[in-house]
């Protein structure tokens, strides 16, 4: 019982440990995204996708019959909108997947505080 006890505890610190990491690795790459995509703020980055997406699809539907007869080669506009709806949609990926980080960061301490009292609760009762 001592030694599930023990390998409770040390696991609710490794987990509260790795919690942390998770959350500091979320924060630099949050500063990372902010310094990327400024002068954006990251609330700006899905409405001004939304935009974007909306004017590429506009041109995409009046270009690209041309271009894929072979008549017309995509025009600036066309190449422009297309690489910042690229952008921008690599932006919002990025902003969630640092959401899911922060998120599984701040999971990991509540499950490894658990782990840790339920372990030392536990050796508590086996000493006595």
């Amino acid at each position: 019982m001592r030694i599930l006890s023990l390998v409770a505890t040390i696991l609710g610190i490794a987990a509260i440990v790795f919690g942390v990491l998770f959350i500091c690795q979320a924060n630099a790459g949050n500063n990372e995204i902010v310094t990327s995509i400024a002068p954006l703020t990251l609330d700006d980055v899905t409405p001004k996708y939304d935009v974007v997406t909306e004017k590429y699809n506009q041109v995409k539907m009046a270009e690209e019959p041309a271009i894929q007869g072979g008549t017309a080669a995509p025009s600036a506009t066309y190449n422009y909108l297309s690489a910042q709806k690229s952008l921008l949609g690599l932006a919002k990926a990025n902003i969630g997947t640092v959401k899911a980080v922060r998120m599984m960061g701040y999971a990991n301490i509540v499950i490894g505080l658990g782990l840790a009292c339920a372990g030392f609760v536990l050796y508590r009762k086996s000493a006595a």
